[in-house]
């Protein structure tokens, strides 16, 4: 069934500046493995059409060690890892756009995720393909539920309780700043149709980034539901944007999965 293909971008184009390491940010090691390939063991088993990665900064390094790693415990999936280069770091929703030329006349759905994001796992991607398909939705986000949420976007709610937008931290006021639903980072969406959605993201914010959690409201404006899972296991949406960080992600890691 074609219209049930599936898909997956992978957004690892940034240098990661607060790590303070030439290395690129998904290079950096948890479990002494990149990001970045703990990303890959997590989407392979989803049965894939295509995985695109999205690099910039130092890209020969990621393409090198992806391509590498690919071929050594993954080598029947060669033909479906491809590279696209975003030159000028726009934002995320730039970043997805420039997949375009791979992935603009494909039917079926896609996953979109970051490099530096090694704890979600299949079963999480997984749920949130579901969810999107039987609900026949335009897309869908993965969620947490945070405690401390500060940094991340919040998912803000209508009095339907259905998702009205995603506010980033720096545009958000005090009130959506209490709102401990998050955003991941972590989307599906139907194909082909969320590129001529990302044509109309705005760059009108604080960092003059075309964000992708914009095509929430865009698919809103256009009076179609927008689709969220939150997720059972907050810890599995850790990032790292510090050493220090990376540092709890290692400890998260041994404790999820050295135990088992």
């Amino acid at each position: 069934m074609n219209h049930l293909s599936k898909y997956a971008v992978v957004l690892a184009a940034g240098k990661g500046t607060r790590m303070k390491s030439e290395l690129p940010k998904v290079l950096m090691e948890v479990a002494h493995k990149p990001m970045i390939l703990h990303v890959l063991d997590n989407l392979i088993p989803l049965n894939l059409e295509q995985i695109v990665i999205v690099v910039g900064y130092k890209k020969e390094l990621v393409i090198d060690k992806v391509n590498q790693y690919i071929a050594s415990n993954y080598d029947n999936y060669k033909n479906k890892i491809f590279f696209v280069e975003q030159k000028e770091q726009l934002g995320t929703g730039h970043a997805f756009l420039m997949t375009e030329s791979l992935l603009g006349n494909k039917e079926g759905y896609i996953l979109v995720t970051a490099g530096d994001m090694p704890l979600l796992q299949t079963q999480s991607f997984s749920k949130l393909f579901d969810l999107v398909i039987e609900k026949n939705l335009p897309g869908g986000v993965l969620g947490s539920r945070l405690e401390n949420p500060t940094g991340y976007g919040r998912l803000v709610r209508n009095e339907q309780n259905l998702l009205e937008r995603i506010i980033e931290e720096k545009d958000a006021t005090d009130e959506i700043k209490k709102i401990k639903e998050v955003n991941t980072g972590c989307y599906v969406f139907k194909l082909p149709e969320i590129f001529a959605i990302l044509k109309e993201i705005k760059n009108n914010n604080n960092q003059n980034e075309y964000y992708l959690p914009d095509v929430v409201e865009i698919y809103r404006k256009k009076n179609q539901n927008f689709g969220d899972f939150i997720l059972n296991d907050y810890r599995e949406s850790l990032g790292a944007n510090t050493k220090e960080e990376l540092e709890n992600l290692n400890h998260i890691y041994n404790l999820l999965f050295t135990a088992k």
